[in-house]
């Protein structure tokens, strides 16, 4: 790929709030200036504005209309990323899905966001056509791979007319999505975003040094996550910047694609960067253009180790949600060897840690993470469908993250727990997150995963799942003196259970709520093996 275009200004940035106007900036003033690819040839700001113009005004002549919803469901696939700016130029509502989705999971999204208009490949319109019965909203399919099935529309159908885009006044404060949330507690909930809550999304990383004008984008984070759409579809929409999406994660070739696609900048999750980290060392592992690589969260240790391999910095100390994206964030050279820190919190946020009753904790005491905005636009608009949630999530005029963090005397957070992994063990306080970061730098332990059970003496005992290095196995005296070594003997599991692995959603994190299912009866109990700790016992 030939760069003969110019890195725009930073102070430009701002000046586009509607996702469809920055498309048509670049469209006219430099309509070759490469924009995207995934899995195929580059396309140029000026030939994905042609081809959105076409699907949009090819939807509008099928009855799409400003405001109506439309599923996609795709893995990375080029003719979703060029859905999602048809979509946004029709001013139609995005509802971007799991293409895992089966059953009731899919039917309950695709029926609570009332989504007309279903575009997926061949696996996820069977998966549909299982349901069609039970969503009568559902009128249109739209098929991106051969073969089509009869009652549905080939996307390249869509992408080959000429019937004009229609003109809908698309404005900052118009919904662009949908974006339903993992969903591990409850029901998932529809965060309502806005078109300026997406144009706002990559200014923290752009601010920070992790993005920068002149760099070319890489990224395998899913599109149908805030992730993929809002810190790199956007960020490239915003800068001018080329990205190359990746069908899928692979950590064995995720060098090699950078060096093909001449990437500056790769973005991925910790595990994504972990498992990079964990293939064969190769004399190739420099040979690449990468100034960055950002990967959160991932541990000071293992970003070094990273960085001294692949002659590369790693990025990680940053926090956000789906409803607010950054909430905090750390400069590319403040980045620090703090255990857990998230970085600190953005200026156009206040945020608070806060106890049960409200009230502010002190420095280095665990509280709940809540947020309010001092600028329009930089949350989400609310729960889809569900004021009720709304509300819950928005007590005393603070939007409450459900997460809980430590602030130290420098003003970064350190994250604590998600709020619901959060045990009261002995009169302690256990966080599950720093139990794990503890448990897995044993040599024989490959991950790691913890949560509360029922204690017959009330409050809760604690269960590690672990899944061990290839060939390792333990004896229950031998991992318990290890635990009982590293841990305050609050913290040291009761519960121990064994696994091939841990089940994990999209993004790597574990699904502790399938976890939570499953009973101890294959667990090793080490209260009943006699191996306790006795109370006063320090590390």
């Amino acid at each position: 790929m030939s760069r003969d275009w110019k890195p725009v200004e930073l102070e430009e940035l701002d000046r586009w709030r509607a996702v469809p106007d920055r498309l048509r900036h670049w469209a006219r003033t430099e309509p070759d200036r490469p924009f995207f690819r995934c899995g195929g040839d580059w396309l140029s700001f000026g030939e994905v504005d042609r081809l959105t113009d076409a699907v949009a005004g090819a939807l509008a002549a099928r009855g799409v209309a400003k405001g109506d919803r439309v599923a996609l469901m795709l893995p990375n696939h080029r003719d979703g990323v060029l859905s999602v700016l048809a979509l946004a130029k029709l001013g139609a509502i995005q509802v971007p899905l799991n293409p895992y989705l089966k059953g009731e999971f899919l039917r309950y999204q695709l029926a609570d966001s009332g989504a007309t208009v279903m575009i997926s490949d061949a696996a996820g319109l069977a998966e549909t056509a299982r349901l069609r019965e039970a969503l009568p909203d559902l009128a249109m399919l739209v098929a991106v791979d051969e073969p089509v099935p009869l009652d549905a529309v080939a996307f390249d159908e869509l992408t080959r007319g000429d019937l004009p885009c229609p003109d809908n006044q698309v404005v900052a404060t118009d919904t662009m999505a949908v974006m339903y949330t993992s969903g591990t507690t409850g029901l998932p909930k529809g965060c309502v975003l806005s078109h300026g809550y997406y144009m706002f999304l990559p200014r923290g990383w752009f601010a920070n040094g992790w993005y920068l004008p002149e760099d070319r984008l890489l990224t395998a984070m899913p599109m149908f996550h805030i992730a993929g759409q809002g810190m790199t579809l956007m960020a490239s929409l915003l800068a001018g910047l080329p990205v190359t999406f990746l069908p899928s994660f692979s950590a064995s070739g995720f060098l090699d694609e950078c060096r093909e696609s001449g990437a500056t900048a790769a973005f991925g999750v910790g595990p994504m960067g972990m498992a990079v980290l964990a293939t064969p060392e190769a004399g190739t592992d420099r040979d690449h253009r990468l100034r960055i690589s950002i990967f959160p969260p991932m541990p000071a240790p293992q970003r070094q180790r990273f960085e001294q391999r692949f002659g590369v910095p790693v990025v990680s100390e940053a926090y956000g949600q789906t409803e607010c994206n950054p909430i905090t964030q750390s400069p590319v050279d403040q980045q620090s060897a703090r255990t857990g820190s998230l970085g600190r919190p953005v200026p156009w946020l206040d945020v608070r840690l806060v106890d049960e009753k409200e009230e502010p904790v002190p420095d280095g005491e665990p509280g709940e993470v809540v947020i309010r905005p001092r600028e329009p636009m930089v949350m989400f608009d609310g729960y889809w469908n569900n004021p009720a949630a709304t509300v819950a999530v928005s007590r005393g005029l603070w939007h409450h993250t459900g997460d809980t963090a430590r602030r130290d005397e420098d003003g970064y957070l350190v994250f604590f727990d998600r709020k619901k992994d959060s045990i009261r063990r002995r009169g302690e306080n256990i966080s599950c997150a720093e139990v794990e970061a503890t448990i897995v730098r044993h040599p024989k332990i490959a991950a790691v995963a913890t949560h509360a059970v029922p204690s017959p003496l009330g409050e809760d005992d604690l269960k590690a799942w672990i899944v061990t290095a290839e060939g390792a196995r333990f004896t229950a005296p031998e991992l318990h003196e290890f635990l009982a070594a590293e841990l305050p003997y609050f913290a040291v599991p009761r519960y121990v259970q064994f696994t091939p692995a841990l089940p994990v959603n999209a993004l790597g994190r574990v699904q502790k709520f399938r976890l939570r299912e499953q009973d101890n009866t294959d667990a090793w109990d080490f209260d009943s093996l006699g191996l306790v700790i006795a109370r006063d016992r320090r590390r």
